[in-house]
């Protein structure tokens, strides 16, 4: 964590959370012929994690539809996610990865945790890297450095009324990313947007990490997630493929 000051997110933002859901769920629908034709990966084992408050419940719709794409999908069945409040939370968060690990035959597991839940999606690919292949976290409180040797993409919205958009955010590298929406917090884990990027990362071959590419109609879809200060070369670029090892 760094100790820099974010201003909190417009008031208004804040106020709008519920009504914009209600768009975001309502857009699924519609949304579907878009979504159907979500890259398809490998059906590697995918563990999701809520937010604050919530339980597993909340990301039903990221796992149906990850599931659809043939992906293994987990959810984390710790019960409602209370933070620090929760007993024994990094034991317990330590014992369900290594569960979903050794169902998926001692493969890597894909961690994809939204606001809250991808800072703990983060501390476990740091103390677990060799069970780990990649991490997406959806609006997430983490404010940190990009993780070692493991792809990572955050997706943010700097229209997020929860969480300031500066600390849902990584310095980008060859494995790092930003990939920026146009959500609210509350509706990230239905926003069609937010679903095609996660299966678009999940897609990459393992050890073959590729950067999202915004050409053509993803230009209107997504913000360019460039952040001030960031060098990182363009990933616009369809050419850019990074191979990692673990």
């Amino acid at each position: 964590m760094n100790d820099r000051v974010y201003p909190r997110p417009d008031r208004r933002l804040a106020l709008a959370e519920g009504p914009r859901v209600v768009s975001e769920v309502a857009s699924l629908m519609a949304a579907a012929p878009f979504l159907s034709q979500a890259p398809r990966g490998d059906g590697h084992a995918v563990l999701v994690m809520p937010g604050y408050g919530a339980n597993d419940r909340s990301t039903t719709v990221i796992r149906r539809f990850l599931s659809s794409l043939g992906y293994s999908t987990h959810p984390w069945n710790l019960g409602t996610n209370r933070g620090p409040a929760t007993p024994d939370l990094r034991a317990r968060l330590g014992q369900r990865l290594d569960e979903v690990f050794v169902a998926a035959g001692e493969a890597k597991v894909s961690l994809v945790g939204w606001s809250l839940g991808g800072a703990y999606a983060r501390l476990l690919a740091q103390r677990y890297p060799d069970k780990v292949r990649q991490v997406i976290t959806l609006g997430s409180p983490f404010a940190g450095s990009p993780l070692p040797g493991i792809p990572s993409s955050a997706v943010f919205s700097k229209t997020d009324g929860i969480v300031p958009w500066q600390i849902a955010t990584q310095p980008t590298t060859e494995i790092a990313e930003n990939i920026e929406v146009y959500a609210s917090h509350l509706g990230l884990g239905f926003n069609p947007a937010v679903l095609y990027a996660m299966a678009d990362r999940l897609a990459n071959p393992e050890g073959q990490w590729r950067p999202f590419e915004r050409r053509g109609w993803k230009r209107f879809v997504y913000g360019p997630a460039r952040l001030e200060g960031d060098d990182a070369p363009s990933r616009d670029r369809a050419d850019a493929t990074v191979v990692t090892e673990h």
